[in-house]
């Protein structure tokens, strides 16, 4: 007759009488140096006179893992599971096309529940993308499977430089004196430690997050026809607070009543009293009315205030802020010139500010309009002929983005011109236009 399982079970006795059980529950009956192989855990357990006590390693299982690996920032991720113990669980991170081989020791949540921070340099390192192998390794120095977690796009720094257009040069129909320059519009600036505009430190850049659109609007210019501010530009989105730029303040001139320069970005130039003040940290106030008879008044720049006339010399724009979140070092953001009385013309500020006109009556040197997408002021007109003569148009302003290369989404509308490997890293974003990028 065959020998049954039992019968073979029955003789595994020791010499001492201890025995071999193997089944889901403890067996009962049993005496010091006994051993079960426990099937509900996979373990070999050894009985010590009052308990069982496991002789072999329980192996951990990796289930789930949730939350995110996001490049660039720290994140949790919470393990689920069996067998992690009660500490000392080593959980690593391995991404071989990235060089990324990390161990990180958490202490479970329970046996079953663990989080793990994800260590920095596994979020500075992995490649948007890139599935990041993870398995834990518990206190018995057993070592589970691996779950894959794919790395994702996380939220990452965008710096900016917002300029609005810029205000109308100052229009005459006729009076004695002639046209203001227009101020700049508001010059922003987040890059390099770079100022803003009327003096203003450089403000902190953007953080955006991944899907979310942030819409884009570029000002235009203000019409040299008689006060006409320029436009405000700026950027927003759902999780940011908007950056928004005033437009630049109309020169002061004379359209059948005379008006003075009025405030903005940055101020527009005086008509022969007050002058246009500069919004705080965009831009600076337009030249006083000192001149009351002569020449007109230059308008304020995002980098200095406006020039008074002198005598029949008009009064040159403000200078402008130069920036090099381009790669390269640009001027932008000038007031407008006051035109000329007879004499010399007043010169836009440097940065796309406008000249103002000149010459004998009628005038022989037309005012200038700001430069495109610089946030320039229009140059002030000279006395009027018959039927009245308009002032230079205040430049378009622009809207630059700057973000690393690995962050660029590819996403934009509008039609902005994009230059990757600025200085080597960087991926720049100008928008001469409304458009939007998406993060």
């Amino acid at each position: 007759m065959a020998e049954t399982s039992a019968s073979k079970l029955s003789k595994r006795i020791h010499t001492d009488g201890s025995t071999h059980y193997k089944g889901a529950t403890a067996p009962a009956g049993v005496v010091e140096g006994d051993l079960w192989y426990d099937t509900s855990v996979g373990a070999l357990k050894s009985y010590n006179g009052s308990a069982f006590i496991k002789i072999s390693a329980d192996i951990p299982t990796l289930s789930s893992i949730s939350g995110d690996i996001t490049t660039g920032n720290s994140s949790n991720l919470t393990l689920a599971g069996t067998n992690f113990l009660a500490s000392n669980l080593v959980v690593n991170f391995k991404q071989s096309s990235d060089a990324i081989d990390v161990d990180v020791t958490v202490t479970p949540t329970n046996d079953s529940a663990a989080t793990v921070t994800v260590p920095s340099s596994v979020y500075n390192n992995v490649t948007v993308g890139n599935a990041v192998t993870i398995k834990v390794t518990n206190s018995d120095a057993a070592t589970s499977n691996t779950v894959d977690k794919t790395a994702i796009q996380g939220p990452y720094s965008v710096d900016f430089l917002v300029i609005a257009g810029g205000g109308g040069g100052g229009r005459n129909a006729g009076s004695v004196a002639p046209g203001s320059g227009g101020g700049a519009g508001g010059y922003r600036a987040s890059y390099n430690n770079e100022t803003s505009g009327g003096g203003g430190s450089s403000e902190s850049s953007l953080t955006f997050s991944p899907s979310t659109v942030y819409t884009i609007t570029v000002g235009g210019g203000g019409a040299g026809t008689g006060r006409n501010n320029g436009s405000n530009s700026s950027i927003s989105g759902s999780d940011i607070s908007t950056i928004t730029s005033d437009g630049g303040g109309y020169g002061g001139g004379d359209d059948g009543s005379i008006y003075t320069g009025n405030s903005g970005g940055s101020g527009g130039g005086a008509y022969k009293t007050a002058a246009g003040s500069g919004t705080a940290n965009q831009g600076f106030d337009g030249a006083p009315g000192t001149n009351p008879a002569g020449a007109g008044d230059g308008g304020g720049g995002a980098g200095a205030q406006g020039v008074a006339g002198v005598g029949v010399v008009g009064g040159a724009g403000g200078a402008g802020v130069a920036s090099t979140i381009t790669g390269s070092s640009v001027t932008r953001g000038g007031g407008g010139g006051g035109a000329g009385d007879v004499g010399a013309i007043g010169v836009g500020g440097s940065g796309g500010g406008g000249d103002g006109g000149g010459g004998a009556e009628p005038p022989t040197l037309q005012p200038t309009n700001g430069s495109t997408n610089t946030g320039g002021g229009g140059g002030g007109c000279l006395r009027g002929a018959a039927g009245g003569l308009n002032g230079g148009n205040g430049g378009s302003g622009v809207v630059i983005l700057r973000m690393t290369d690995a962050n660029y989404s590819g996403t934009t509308t509008g039609s902005p011109t994009v230059t990757t490997g600025v200085d080597g890293t960087d991926t720049v974003l100008v928008f001469t236009g409304n458009g939007s990028y998406t993060a």
